[in-house]
């Protein structure tokens, strides 16, 4: 079941790179053709141009790039600590991001929707795994 999650985890750390990437890359070269500007209540914008397109000075983007590549890393190394660690950083970050949209700036990102739905399904597995891991052995108490 364990390697499981970790596939999963695998599949979902893939997508966000992707997301993240499609981000990045909107704000780096700011394509004429933006998918995801449908109106001015749901649009991109705001993270690839607006108050949120950079955090301490960061691309916002990037920082969920790092964040889901270190996600992979630790789910090709089976290590569900620190996948349980990044995910609770990553969904922390994501609803920081999502307050930031919807009440201030009063927008939709679907890119941000779709990462967000991502990083708390690996969040749960993160859970899983770890609950799983801490379980103890079971022994014979004949032996």
């Amino acid at each position: 079941m364990k390697e499981k999650f970790f596939n999963w985890i695998k599949i979902l750390a893939g997508l966000g790179i992707f997301l993240a990437l499609f981000l990045l890359w909107e704000q780096i070269f700011r394509p004429s053709f933006q998918p995801c500007n449908i109106n001015a209540t749901v649009n991109c914008d705001a993270v690839i141009s607006g108050e949120v397109s950079k955090t301490l000075g960061i691309p916002t983007p990037l920082i969920g790039l790092v964040g889901y590549i270190i996600i992979l890393f630790a789910a090709f190394k089976k290590n569900a600590k620190l996948v349980l660690g990044m995910a609770a950083f990553g969904l922390a970050f994501c609803l920081y991001i999502a307050y930031r949209e919807l009440f201030q700036l009063h927008v939709i990102c679907p890119v941000c929707v779709l990462c967000q739905l991502d990083m708390i399904t690996v969040f749960i597995l993160g859970i899983l795994l770890n609950r799983k891991a801490s379980k103890p052995i079971p022994t014979d108490p004949i032996a």
